[in-house]
């Protein structure tokens, strides 16, 4: 787990070679959010539970939309550290970094998306873990 400034960050390797990092409390999904995730980088959440905010970041593909496989394996990673990992296929909500806000005053870990497209996936942690 990464821990910089006490923020609590578990970071992944997609099959794809593109970098998967989960937030795993409040503070740490705003800080990932918002302070590491870029405008073009994909943002993942189960749908309509609490859990935590997964970035891909896939640098050589800045313009472009990371891969299907890439996708569903951060999908399976946000699924996995949410309220729903039993409840088998999962909605896990995606977007661009750009298309997120924060309401005013807001508690830690709440946002607001745009542009949204939903994936169904298993929570799965099979993808390779990073320290």
């Amino acid at each position: 787990m990464l821990k910089k400034n006490n923020y609590k960050i578990k970071r992944f390797i997609s099959s794809d070679g593109c970098e998967i990092l989960a937030g795993r409390d409040g503070v740490s999904n705003d800080y990932l959010t918002f302070k590491v995730g870029q405008s073009n980088d994909l943002w993942f959440h189960v749908k309509g539970e609490s859990g935590s905010h997964v970035i891909l970041k896939c640098p050589d593909l800045k313009k472009q939309t990371p891969p299907k496989k890439s996708q569903q394996e951060a999908a399976s990673v946000a699924a996995w550290y949410s309220k729903m990992r039993k409840g088998g296929r999962v909605p896990v909500t995606m977007c661009r970094v750009k298309d997120i806000s924060k309401p005013k005053n807001a508690d830690p870990g709440l946002v607001r998306v745009r542009k949204v497209k939903t994936l169904m996936v298993m929570p799965d942690l099979s993808v390779e873990k990073k320290e």
